[in-house]
């Protein structure tokens, strides 16, 4: 009976929306994260055209997705538009399986171009790393925990899915090192530094819950779960900008990956020595931090007329 009173009391926009989720993940067995923002965007979209709740797929029109593509994009950076491009026609395209739609709506949805080293990375600026990890108050439970993970982050370069994806027996405790799942299953060995592996032992012994799960992070509840989110990594980090003052207009947990590059290469490191400790399988995805090193690119600069470079 609750049941059914809460299917009555959710909007057409909810309906659809809460339809779109439960498809992507029982047909198409998407991740928890990716079933999420995708069902999160279709929903963005509908209060957008729908905003009186009067759910009419037929009025759609290609202008409709063309202006509601151009307002996101200019939210979001280059990786997260890709995605936004890809719930959108994935959502128009279920739409037209459950026979909302007759037209391939997916079609109109406009590619978003995205060139080759055509951004900056979003870096901290020198000491900023340290006043966010002392931020972290280790006299409690939470405090400990979020300190070893965004250590893994500032020391590591770890991204926030690698971080969610450690288990307990990827710590090598003899011969300090971690074992890291990064994109495409590949998996890499990473020495485990003096700082990190002390906030690690810390937190095991201090304060991860008896659980049946085997992942290295838990979440704070009872009974505690293995983190299953990036959404909680980046939330952490967040919220210790947020403490220590730091103001970053990037606030997810790549920003201590970039920051960890950016020193490196300010501190002599080569390109290759960087793409090494962070996994890069490109070495164009390397190159990009180049674009940082402003000492080095002012010499390659030309004088402009009159004598001012």
């Amino acid at each position: 009976m609750t049941e059914k009173l809460s299917e009555i009391s959710k909007t057409k926009r909810e309906q659809i929306t809460a339809d779109f989720r439960t498809y992507l993940s029982e047909e198409r067995g998407l991740s928890r994260e990716a079933l999420g923002n995708a069902s999160r965007l279709a929903g963005r979209f509908l209060a957008a055209r729908f905003p009186d709740d009067d759910v009419v797929f037929a009025k759609v029109i290609p202008g409709d997705i063309t202006r509601f593509v151009q307002r996101e994009a200019s939210l979001f950076g280059p990786g997260r538009t890709k995605s936004m491009v890809w719930a959108l026609r994935t959502f128009f395209r279920y739409l037209r399986h459950r026979g909302y739609i007759e037209v391939n709506l997916a079609g109109c949805v406009p590619s978003v171009p995205e060139y080759s080293l055509s951004t900056l990375p979003k870096y901290l600026p020198c000491g900023s790393v340290e006043r966010v990890l002392q931020s972290c108050d280790r006299t409690i439970s939470q405090g400990r925990r979020d300190y070893a993970i965004m250590l893994l982050l500032a020391r590591l370069g770890l991204r926030g899915g690698e971080v969610v994806g450690l288990m307990l027996d990827d710590v090598d405790w003899d011969l300090g090192q971690i074992s890291v799942r990064g994109k495409g299953g590949r998996f890499a060995k990473l020495p485990l530094p003096a700082d990190v592996g002390e906030a690690l032992a810390d937190y095991l012994k201090r304060d991860r819950q008896h659980s049946s799960s085997r992942r290295l992070f838990l979440t704070l509840t009872t009974p505690a779960t293995g983190i299953a989110s990036t959404c909680i990594v980046s939330s952490l980090v967040k919220r210790a900008l947020a403490r220590a003052g730091v103001e970053s207009e990037r606030k997810g947990a790549h920003l201590f990956r970039h920051t960890l590059a950016t020193e490196m290469l300010q501190r002599g490191a080569k390109l290759s020595e960087i793409g090494e400790l962070l996994r890069h399988r490109n070495t164009n995805t390397t190159r990009i931090y180049a674009k940082v090193d402003l000492a080095a690119l002012r010499k390659l600069a030309q004088t402009w007329p009159g004598g001012a470079r």
